[in-house]
């Protein structure tokens, strides 16, 4: 009897371990087909598809992981329950929007408003806007919170300046200049350097975050646009929009160490919760590639809607 009993706990905890790790999902905004693609990171396939409105963009996920913040053209930024796999609202935030970013507590949501060159916050609990701030850049593509929640970092595509938002203050606090066409936007884990990729100057300016001074630039590959942050703070990984590859950059040496090639038009990317695989959105192939961190190599290409521009994964 004993041993009957000794023999079934070994198992429950043998089998413990197993049950409590969730596969985390990839959502994959797809800007030609007007869906989201569901991807399961464990199985790397597409398990649902969500409609959505014209041209979903920018996206992210609630704390709580039960809804997802997408900029759909012409003007909206629609509320998808995850649960239920279905939009349950959207609401008017300006013209053209398009990086979508969640502040660190999980109250706040931003959106890059381009024709109306503002960014424009949303109470996550109401899902209601709240305020907006008019940025001097033009055409404000990326609006990231910085990892404190204190500043909001905007992007701005049509100039060659990166504008920083006190959300304190509501108000426009430093104006940064960069390479043609900044795009993606991303921090160390402490805070202090922020990366932002140059297009048009293929090069990633590396920022002080309290000074607001370029340190360095770093050469990416052709048309470098989407920044995304290892949790270990050592790599940054950059996607060249011409090149078909993505940048590893080691912030130790503060250069380039590796190439890894991908599909067509990579955009933008986000990574697993621990860091060892990378999904990149590639517009023209239609798929998103999966990168292995450990190796530095690609491992899959995901075929998703039409023209993925972003990912978002929780």
């Amino acid at each position: 009897m004993l041993d009957s009993i000794l023999r079934s706990t070994l198992a429950a905890l043998a089998l413990a371990p197993a049950l409590a790790v969730a596969t985390e999902l990839a959502y994959v905004s797809n800007e030609g087909s007007g869906t989201v693609s569901v991807i399961d990171t464990g199985a790397d396939k597409v398990v649902a598809e969500i409609p959505v409105g014209d041209k979903p963009r920018g996206s992210a996920i609630t704390i709580d992981k039960h809804a997802l913040f997408v900029s759909e053209q012409p003007d909206q930024l629609a509320v998808i329950d995850l649960d239920k796999r279905a939009q349950a609202a959207a609401m008017r935030v300006g013209p053209s929007p398009e990086g979508v970013g969640i502040s660190p507590d999980g109250r706040w949501v931003v959106v890059a408003v381009e024709e109306s060159n503002e960014v424009v916050f949303i109470e996550v609990a109401t899902r209601a806007k709240a305020f907006s701030v008019k940025v001097k850049g033009t055409n404000p593509e990326h609006a990231e919170f910085s990892p404190d929640g204190s500043l909001i970092w905007v992007s701005a595509e049509e100039g060659e300046t990166v504008d920083v938002i006190d959300f304190a203050t509501r108000s426009e606090v430093a104006q940064i200049t960069v390479g043609a066409r900044p795009r993606g936007i991303g921090f160390s884990v402490d805070g202090h350097h922020a990366y932002i990729a140059a297009e048009k100057a293929s090069l990633v300016y590396v920022v002080d975050t309290e000074t607001y001074k370029v340190e360095t630039t770093i050469t990416a590959g052709v048309r470098s646009n989407g920044i995304t942050v290892h949790p270990n703070g050592r790599w940054v990984y950059v996607s060249n929009g011409a090149d078909a590859s993505v940048s590893v950059i080691d912030t130790q040496l503060a250069r380039s160490v590796a190439t890894i090639g991908v599909g067509q038009r990579p955009w933008n990317m986000a990574l697993t919760s621990d860091g060892a695989k990378l999904y990149v959105a590639c517009g023209r192939s239609g798929t998103v590639s999966v990168i292995d961190t450990a190796s530095n190599t690609r491992i899959a290409d995901i075929p998703v809607g039409k023209l993925p521009w972003g990912v978002a994964i929780h």
